[in-house]
């Protein structure tokens, strides 16, 4: 029965850093001073170091041969927190928080908040998707931009800003939308575990493991996780799009 919350245990862990970083992020408004930079740098951390929790919870679960309905609720809902609501919280604090409409046609002083409305897109739409890959299993791929990977794109604006240029909001708001909307697309992405399984030996694990460690001592660790991100990312969509060419010629 204990070996049950070794994986519960992580995924509590992925939804409390998901907490934390809305929490951190809900201590800055929008705007270039540096205080605010490192404040939305460490939100972004924060759903980094999520991540990793919700990476390792299924695989041990499965190892430990303690796989459960509670254990795959606990993890939507640490990926629902963490993936959709912490990356909206996030946008929202760095670029929306001032984006109003103001509402003439009313008695009283008011506005609309755009800004709320347009941040609110992302954990609707990683809510969708988590309830929809919760009824339709595919043993090969995922339905859609799976959450963790739209959510640690979102992440990566706030690092990106704070050591190299702030991303502009036309960009960022862009950004962010399109990874909403991939998480409810019919893009198909395949299952990095079914796709590595085969191919898999200790030699190829150390050499990738050697590559992946150079490769952030040369670039930053930053850097090469958000490549493997936005590789992961166009693997579906040029898929999709090739797939999409031979049924218009067949057609």
């Amino acid at each position: 029965m204990w070996k049950n919350w070794i994986p519960n245990g992580l995924s509590l862990g992925n939804l409390t850093f998901g907490f934390f970083s809305i929490l951190v992020s809900s201590h800055a408004h929008a705007g270039s001073n540096i205080k605010s930079q490192q404040i939305f740098l460490v939100a972004g951390l924060l759903i980094m170091i999520a991540a990793l929790f919700d990476g390792l919870d299924g695989p041990l679960a499965r190892k430990l041969g303690v796989q459960s309905p509670l254990g795959e609720q606990l993890d939507s809902l640490g990926d629902l927190t963490t993936f959709g609501l912490a990356p909206g919280a996030l946008i929202y604090q760095m670029y929306l928080s001032d984006l109003r409409i103001p509402l003439s046609f009313s008695v009283f002083p008011t506005f609309l908040p755009l800004g709320l409305a347009i941040s609110a897109i992302f954990p609707i739409c990683a809510a969708y998707r988590l309830a929809r890959f919760n009824v339709t299993h595919d043993n090969k791929s995922f339905v859609g931009l799976p959450s963790p990977v739209a959510g640690l794109f979102i992440a990566f604006i706030p690092v990106t800003a704070y050591n190299d240029a702030p991303v502009p909001l036309p960009y960022a708001l862009a950004l962010f939308i399109a990874m909403a909307i991939l998480m409810v697309s019919n893009v198909k992405y395949s299952k990095p575990q079914a796709t590595l399984k085969p191919h898999f030996t200790i030699v190829r694990l150390i050499a990738f493991a050697a590559l992946v460690g150079f490769l952030m001592y040369l670039l930053g660790w930053y850097w090469v996780i958000f490549f493997v991100v936005v590789l992961y990312i166009f693997s579906g969509l040029l898929a999709f799009f090739i797939h999409l060419l031979q049924r218009i010629r067949v057609g």
